[in-house]
């Protein structure tokens, strides 16, 4: 599975050659650096492990330093492995947006939007308690999740009931996003659609 870190830098939209208006997602990226290659004969496993995004040296590890060294390029602030990469990429190698071509379907992994502690009605989508029949005895009820279940028995809550609770902040996966335009020498990808996660956040762009 081939695929390249990346930051989302926000939304735009267009108009196609068929003057069809197009939302998608600018992503910057690459250029990552392959930063180690792993092998089932060493670790059990074949993966690249790639890195983006410059890094000051004074806020990086001395052992983070030194396995920089080995692939002969600066500190990096995200690293993440790629399992079964299709194609064989040697230490040091520098993979860019060129990876993808205009056409490709992609899946996008990030980060959603942290959204706090929220309410059913937002957290799950719950209709609330009484929209329709606020004059039938209902007060103060209108996002309430209602019953919780039995009293005497089983006298608790059953697990994995939908109640409020803290939302978002989760990785998600967006999949089959169409890769719409690429500019190489701004290392610039425009993915069709939405992809999780705010404005700078980390995304990985999986082949």
């Amino acid at each position: 599975m081939s695929g390249l870190i990346g930051k989302k830098i926000g939304m735009t939209s267009f108009f196609d050659a068929n003057g069809k208006y197009v939302p998608c997602t600018v992503i910057e990226a690459g250029p990552c650096v392959v930063t180690q290659v792993k092998t089932n004969e060493k670790d059990g496993y074949t993966a690249l492990q790639l890195s983006f995004d410059e890094k000051k040296e004074k806020h990086t590890s001395s052992a983070m330093k030194g396995h920089f060294e080995l692939a002969k390029t600066t500190p990096k602030r995200k690293v993440v492995e790629f399992r079964h990469f299709e194609e064989a990429k040697n230490l040091g190698d520098v993979l860019t947006v060129e990876l993808f071509a205009e056409g490709d379907f992609v899946d996008v992994v990030g980060t959603s939007k942290g959204k706090g502690f929220q309410g059913v009605v937002k957290r799950h989508g719950f209709s609330g308690v009484g929209h329709a029949n606020k004059s039938h005895g209902q007060h103060d009820r209108e996002r309430a999740p209602g019953s919780l279940g039995a009293s005497s028995d089983p006298s608790r809550v059953m697990k994995g009931m939908r109640m409020a609770g803290r939302t978002g902040g989760n990785r998600k996966k967006v999949q089959n996003l169409e890769v719409v335009k690429i500019m190489a020498d701004k290392n610039v990808i425009l993915i069709k659609g939405s992809v999780p996660g705010a404005k700078g956040s980390y995304v990985l762009i999986e082949k």
